[in-house]
């Protein structure tokens, strides 16, 4: 089976010299030795480019003749779930819909993020007692990422 502390290191090692904001999203590699490769940008999308580059860099530096394996590089997208710390802080300001591990689900704008948690925000109207319009209400949910299931963008072509 193919290391993946050696595809890691080909992989970083491609980032360091793009050195564009790209980060791994999740790496797998199955026992048939398929290499599974998710990456993500700081900033703006992961380009073909990119994940051409990354997959040059791997396949160039595996032996075919030693192990045979199959390799798939793409970018994280926008229809998965978020999975890492940079891809959450990356959405902030996004309306995202939250599963938490009761099955309670959630949606609000991402407003803040740090490594134990995250922090929604959801807004409202409701009639005020005494007042003719509706009055904006905002909540804020703080919401543990040792409570949380799923975290999905919300995509609005609005």
């Amino acid at each position: 089976m193919i290391s993946k502390a050696r595809v890691e290191e080909l992989i970083n090692e491609r980032i360091a010299e793009l050195n564009n904001g790209l980060f791994v999203v999740e790496l797998s590699i199955s026992s048939s030795n398929v290499i599974n490769v998710e990456l993500d940008k700081h900033e703006g999308g992961v380009s073909v480019e990119d994940c051409m580059s990354v997959s040059r860099n791997i396949e160039h530096n595996l032996d075919r003749e030693q192990q045979d394996f199959e390799l798939n590089v793409s970018s994280a997208g926008l229809d998965r779930p978020l999975r890492v710390l940079p891809q959450y802080r990356k959405n902030i300001g996004r309306t995202v819909k939250v599963v938490k591990l009761d099955g309670v689900k959630l949606e609000g704008t991402l407003v803040d993020v740090n490594e134990e948690r995250i922090v929604l925000e959801k807004s409202r109207k409701e009639k005020q007692e005494g007042k003719k319009k509706k009055e904006i209400i905002v909540e804020q949910h703080e919401l543990p990422f040792s409570n949380i299931k799923e975290t999905k963008i919300v995509i609005s072509f609005k």
